[in-house]
């Protein structure tokens, strides 16, 4: 109830701010109209000003940025989100190479592992409403990524990531980004997860219970084997 209480008053003090700035803006425009400069310096300002708003509004967001691939979703991955979620008023989840599936090292679709992230997510009693969970496929130039990711997502202001590729890219893209912990990173992987599938082992503790039965109503432990029968595992 807390956290709840916590985040509505954030909520409430952007909406407040938000309409003082609108109110405000709006004021400005009137004057400007009203005033002798010429009609093409009044739409400059006018844009200018628009955009100001914009950024002063989304200044007060605490957006952070948080990518996977998720094949699957597994505990670590919960873990590294409601971690991200500690410090960011808003998490965006980007599911990343979201045109691959059905291969062996990418053997779901980006619905089905948007499904098995949002299930995760009610399971864990994560607040969705403070979560975007967007797709977005893979760029062929690393240098055109942040950009590709950029137009898929709501802003951001940091981005959440050990992985050193991801790191690099929204650095010199002029980002914050942080760490997360590492939540047994040798067990909790999804290539770790995948191997345990093909091999009959038990996998199902490394995953929320949502998406172990998730995973077995769509079949996916049988489209795994078929799937490396003719991929190299």
């Amino acid at each position: 109830m807390r956290i709840h209480l916590k985040w509505e008053r954030k909520y409430l003090d952007i909406l407040v701010l938000t309409a003082y700035y609108n109110f405000m803006l709006e004021v400005t425009i009137i004057r400007i109209y009203q005033s002798k400069v010429g009609k093409v310096f009044r739409v400059i300002i006018i844009m200018l000003l628009v955009l100001i708003e914009n950024q002063v509004v989304m200044s007060l967001i605490n957006r952070g940025l948080y990518v996977g691939r998720f094949q699957p979703f597994h505990l670590g991955h919960l873990g590294a989100i409601k971690e991200a979620l500690t410090k960011v008023d808003e998490l965006v989840i980007v599911i990343g190479s979201a045109q691959h599936s059905h291969k062996l090292k990418n053997p779901f679709t980006a619905g089905e592992r948007l499904v098995m992230i949002q299930h995760s997510l009610q399971e864990a009693n994560v607040d969705l409403d403070r979560v975007w969970i967007v797709p977005v496929p893979d760029m062929h130039l690393h240098m055109l990524w942040v950009s590709a990711v950029e137009g898929y997502v709501p802003k951001f202001n940091k981005l959440y990531s050990n992985e050193p590729l991801t790191r690099r890219l929204f650095i010199e893209s002029g980002y914050t980004v942080e760490n997360i912990s590492l939540f047994d990173r040798k067990m909790y992987s999804s290539t770790f997860v995948r191997e345990k599938m093909l091999k009959g082992e038990d996998w199902e503790v490394l995953v929320p219970k949502s998406v172990a039965d998730f995973i077995k109503n769509i079949d996916g432990i049988n489209r795994l084997r078929d799937l490396a029968r003719t991929d190299k595992i």
